[in-house]
């Protein structure tokens, strides 16, 4: 498939399954009636080039395929019947289906989320149906095996497809609960796309892009939820470093030596500005803590003048309002930094028995940055190499051997 027809189809995907399901309430067929369109398109359209309209050509493709899959049952010849009446599958105009504020894929974000598929599993198919990711991408984002996450997709669609037609939109009584897991999955897709979990490059541009773009939608939606907001401003305090971030051979550069004139300065100023909106004047949550955390580091002159101390109180914060392993190890080094590498190595202690760190190198670089901070080089080094082995990106593998080889 080239890669115009890929640009043009990516974006579509999430529209085109929100369309569908919307319409004909199963998942699953959905899904698949999807990627079948999807496989015809990369198929014809580089031969006999990109349709006018290419969502609604694949809209009724996907619903062609659907109507087929229907008619080759008997049980379900009554809808198939309706579904001939409600949804024509001749070939669409230019003017014809065109995808309606409806079909956005904000949309789908909410629709993912239901009630009936538990809290893990929406996260995870939102990302698959959404974000594009692979499951062992989303797996490990979770810090879990590929098995686990691929039975944890399985089983969201086997209990959208049991909800049946009660599969629609949020009312306003659980709106809240969806649009946190909506949030969550945003993130997760904003932070494999700035650091990707496998492969040879060390950022996956188009997903951080992507999450700040829905990002926006969303708060363009609720302009006066803080979480929203705050999740907005740490994409955007955060993507502004990403130019910096990668070296001219395209090796990682961490946050200490990176060149601060190569950051997005309009962007840290739009993140600043939203998080000074936006503090104060809201319940705190999560996501305005992590944003003020990097707001401190991308408004502070050089990496020596970094408000530590605050951003140690930030964390303590944090940790309050969601405990969890990554925290610790974010607040370790902030600990490190303000009070001494020995004081960072007591608190990353408590996580050497977390079951959740197995399935990350995090836990093993963090400790050999503060070995390192304190003089340790020889354990600094084994702990290196360790993160190394356990890393499926090959740019952070290249990296930590390297601090291992000059430590050596």
């Amino acid at each position: 498939m080239s890669a115009s027809v890929g640009e043009r189809l990516r974006p579509l995907v999430p529209q085109v399954l929100g369309a569908l399901v919307r319409r004909y309430g199963q998942f699953d067929a959905c899904e698949d009636a999807v990627q079948e369109a999807l496989l015809a398109a990369s198929q014809q359209w580089p031969a006999d080039g990109v349709p006018d309209n290419p969502y609604g050509w694949l809209v009724a493709v996907a619903t062609r395929r659907l109507t087929d899959h229907w008619r080759s049952e008997s049980a379900r010849r009554r809808r198939e019947e309706s579904v001939a009446v409600r949804e024509p599958v001749v070939a669409p105009g230019p003017d014809d289906d065109r995808p309606s504020d409806e079909d956005d894929p904000l949309t789908l974000l909410f629709l993912c989320c239901h009630p009936a598929v538990s809290p893990p599993s929406q996260v995870a198919l939102t990302l698959r149906a959404v974000g594009g990711l692979t499951t062992a991408q989303i797996a490990k984002a979770f810090l879990v095996p590929e098995a686990t996450m691929t039975r944890r997709i399985t089983r969201a669609k086997e209990s959208i497809a049991a909800a049946g037609s009660t599969f629609g939109e949020p009312d306003s009584a659980d709106r809240a609960e969806r649009l946190r897991v909506v949030l969550q999955v945003l993130y997760l897709i904003f932070n494999e796309g700035y650091a990707a979990t496998s492969g040879t490059d060390l950022q996956a541009p188009e997903l951080a892009r992507e999450a700040i773009r829905l990002t926006r939608g969303v708060h363009a939606l609720l302009p006066d939820d803080g979480e929203v907001a705050g999740l907005l401003a740490l994409m955007l305090l955060t993507d502004a470093r990403r130019p910096a971030r990668v070296g001219p051979e395209g090796e990682l550069v961490p946050l200490a030596e990176q060149v601060r004139g190569r950051w997005d300065r309009a962007m840290i100023a739009e993140g600043a500005g939203l998080v000074r909106r936006t503090l104060g004047r809201h319940p705190v949550g999560p996501y305005q803590v992590q944003a003020a955390i990097a707001a401190l580091h991308d408004e502070a002159p050089s990496a020596e003048t970094t408000d530590w101390p605050q951003i140690v109180q930030l964390y303590a914060v944090l940790q309050e309002l969601a405990p969890s392993p990554v925290v610790t190890l974010n607040q370790a080094i902030a600990i490190a930094m303000a009070e001494g590498p020995e004081r960072g190595l007591e608190l990353l202690a408590t996580l050497a028995d977390d079951s959740r760190m197995k399935q990350s190198h995090r836990l093993d670089a963090t400790r050999a940055h503060l070995l390192e901070l304190a003089g340790d080089h020889e354990a600094a080094r084994t702990h290196y190499r360790r993160a190394a082995e356990a890393t499926a990106s090959r740019p952070e593998q290249r990296y930590l051997l390297g601090r291992a080889d000059r430590l050596g």
